[in-house]
């Protein structure tokens, strides 16, 4: 067509495509959902493929991706609205900040929303821990920005690297990943990455931008809980960490046992990420639920509320499912992935700087890390020995790059953080970046050993 051999078209129609899907979402500021299936029908009709093939296609990928990580996301949430609400998040910070002491407080906020941040939303669990962070720097007469920025670390490391997290999760379905073996690298790669870009970054940006939060907000949110109405610690990170342990344990299980053992069988059906996440949303029903004297219809009252804000996100996944589902089918992704092969592209970098480009460009990283993933899979088959794993940590990575003004999350710590938008950039900005550029490095090293 117009004088290119096919293969030639189909990439050019891809990039017409993904450029299509970006102005649409950051120029008309079309819903992203919208806007990939639009581009998603877009991509299948110039590829030339039958409106039959185009419709079932996108309809196998929105359903295909949904059925497991639509589920994911709901329990997830569920669980992350009943440590909210019961005080469980308070009480892991309150006991890491008496801990680690007044001096070191800000490693205290990092480990703080790197564990309470595994399963809430970046939104959530920053909305859910800020009070703490006006709370301790009222207590300790501690920089608000060397408090702050570990915090947003800690959720940003586990909100683009560590499953349940949907990003990962996402990733880990189109790239055939294990996820047993994904939380592991994730946990390996976050932390380094989040101490670097959270206490260190922030400590040393804290010398030329203190901060001064929004007196109105502090005066609202920060008031002191009762510990005595908390959970215990030690109840809290037990039913937080209980579907982590239980993905772990599985994976454990299929390298050192045998097929056919009782013990590897029984470990893949409560090992499953579906199967670990409901029971300790069921353990939480108890132990953030009637062991604190809360009654059965306030909690139905919370996990229904919990619900409402994921509607959106659960589209978009789907949306991008479809839109995935378009590259495969259309043949866009195997252009792609000889083109890598050829090239001699490492299959970690190409998944980074894929992510990495649609991040910047529309902002949002579920949207970076759902096209990224359906660009770069078809190089799964092509480049043996590609490790999955790091193919969706590199993915996520890339997701987590130079937020800035077309991203919400900007705009949601410049204005609980007070600061004007070029201190914003100094802050938020370069420790997301950090947290990408890091976490690239680590993946790569990672790579030399498994």
């Amino acid at each position: 067509m117009f004088g290119m051999s096919h293969e030639t078209f189909l990439l050019l129609d891809a990039v017409v495509t993904v450029i299509g899907l970006i102005v649409l979402i950051t120029k008309f500021k079309l819903h992203p959902f919208l806007a990939l299936i639009i581009a998603a029908a877009f991509l299948g009709l110039t590829s030339g493929m039958p409106i039959g093939t185009i419709i079932k296609a996108f309809q196998d990928g929105f359903g295909g991706v949904l059925g497991f990580v639509g589920i994911i996301l709901a329990l997830g949430t569920m669980l992350g609205k009943m440590m909210a609400e019961s005080g469980g998040a308070d009480q892991i910070a309150q006991t890491l900040i008496r801990a680690f002491g007044k001096d070191k407080v800000q490693w205290a906020m990092m480990f703080a929303a790197f564990l309470v941040g595994i399963p809430l939303f970046f939104e959530i669990g920053f909305v859910l821990l800020i009070p703490l962070v006006f709370i301790v720097a009222r207590r300790t007469g501690v920089s608000i920005i060397k408090i702050g920025i570990p915090l947003l670390a800690g959720l940003s490391a586990v909100h683009g690297l560590v499953p349940p997290h949907p990003g990962p999760l996402l990733a880990i379905g189109v790239f055939g990943a294990d996820i047993g073996k994904t939380i592991l690298y994730g946990l390996i790669v976050a932390l380094p990455t989040a101490i670097i870009a959270g206490p260190i970054y922030g400590t040393f940006i804290s010398k030329y931008i203190p901060g001064k939060p929004n007196q109105e907000l502090v005066d609202q949110l920060a008031r002191e809980p009762e510990a005595g109405d908390l959970p215990s610690f030690g109840i809290t990170l037990v039913t937080v960490l209980l579907p982590v342990f239980l993905m772990l344990l599985k994976t454990f299980a299929d390298v050192v046992l045998p097929d056919g053992n009782f013990f590897r069988t029984f470990m893949d059906l409560i090992g499953h990420p579906i199967s670990a996440l409901l029971l300790a949303l069921l353990l939480s029903l108890y132990t953030f639920g009637y062991k604190q004297g809360i009654g059965s219809s306030q909690m139905m009252k919370w996990l229904d509320a919990s619900l409402a804000p994921t509607a959106a996100i659960i589209l978009i996944i789907g949306a991008g499912g479809g839109f995935k589902q378009m590259l495969v089918t259309s043949g866009v992704g195997d252009v792609i992935g000889h083109m890598a092969v050829n090239a001699q592209i490492s299959p970690i970098l190409l998944a980074w700087l894929v992510a990495a480009v649609i991040r910047i460009a529309t902002g949002s990283a579920t949207v970076a890390t759902i096209t990224g993933a359906g660009i770069v899979v078809p190089v799964v088959g092509m480049i043996p020995g590609v490790n999955r794993e790091l193919l969706v940590l590199a993915t996520g990575a890339g997701s987590l790059i130079l937020s800035h003004v077309n991203d919400a999350g900007f705009w949601l710590v410049k204005q609980y953080f007070n600061m004007t938008v070029a201190e914003t950039f100094k802050t938020w900005t370069a420790m997301e970046t950090i947290l990408s550029v890091v976490g690239l490095g680590f993946i790569l090293l990672l790579s030399l050993f498994v």
